[in-house]
């Protein structure tokens, strides 16, 4: 019997109208509402669950932006359950981990190093900077510290901003499409900066809602964080699968009938 799984070529970003950030939101919302108690506990849960690895003795500084990929993975599963007339259970929120755990986990650790060498090429060039600085002399010395600095705070920035990039899609990739880690990583960066006003007017809307939702005591991001899945999984459809069926789940398959492609998959073509 053939044990091989069918894997499609990884899909290509398509055009967004920028103006589709807002509707990504309110898709996000539309499925909020839908199932907004257990939206709510996912959002808790994964809340407690990154809290709580960074509790872990040594590595846990390493382990919540490790995970938080697997997580939002199970996110996803849940929103495309309901976009599909499902109902939302709080245990999509380890869909990730029953059936893309590794390589969720891996988008976790390029994620993790990604970070560590933005901050390390940011302190390399502010360190250089500063002991230029001390070698000319105190007044024009001063003036090279700073400037190092901020040419190291400003680099920093940009890799931040390539490494968000290339991490936004990449659970969604991975998770519904079944793209391998670092292609998706890359795919995700690709589409974003070739939608880039699209991505800089969402980034925006998603700043000014962060600050909203910590207002009463951080409990908005219990709808906040929901309603960022939603809006990720309604991007992803937009711009990677516009013209994907709607593909029953795994669950839906019984023994006596053919297996279906993975969620998101696209049927071979004859």
């Amino acid at each position: 019997m053939n044990s091989h799984r069918h894997h499609p070529p990884p899909p290509a970003p398509g055009d967004v109208v920028p103006g589709h950030a807002l509707q990504w939101l309110a898709d996000g919302w539309r499925l909020f509402i839908k199932a907004p108690g257990v939206w709510a506990i996912q959002a808790l849960i994964l809340f407690v669950i990154l809290t709580a690895l960074t509790f872990l003795p040594f590595l846990g500084w390493a382990a919540a932006p490790i995970a938080l990929p697997v997580l939002v993975g199970g996110m996803l599963a849940g929103a495309q359950a309901l976009d599909r007339g499902q109902t939302l259970r709080v245990d999509h929120l380890f869909e990730g981990i029953r059936r893309h755990a590794g390589n969720l986990l891996l988008v976790g650790v390029f994620h993790l190093l990604g970070a560590l060498l933005a901050a390390l090429i940011a302190a390399a060039i502010g360190g250089s900077a500063v002991l230029t600085g001390m070698i000319v002399g105190a007044v024009p010395g001063a003036g090279v510290a700073a400037g190092g600095m901020m040419l190291g705070v400003l680099v920093f920035t940009v890799l931040w901003a390539l490494l968000m990039m290339a991490l936004w899609f990449a659970p969604a990739l991975v998770m519904l499409h079944d793209v391998a880690p670092l292609d998706a990583m890359k795919l995700s960066a690709r589409a974003c900066l070739h939608n880039l006003l699209a991505f800089l007017v969402l980034a925006t809307l998603l700043y000014v809602l962060v600050w909203v939702a910590m207002i009463p005591a951080g409990l908005g991001m219990l709808v906040l964080i929901p309603l960022i899945a939603g809006a990720l999984y309604a991007a992803w459809r937009e711009t990677f699968a516009p013209a994907l069926l709607a593909l029953p789940s795994p669950d839906a398959v019984t023994a006596d009938e053919p297996a279906t492609p993975p969620p998101g998959d696209v049927p071979p073509q004859n």
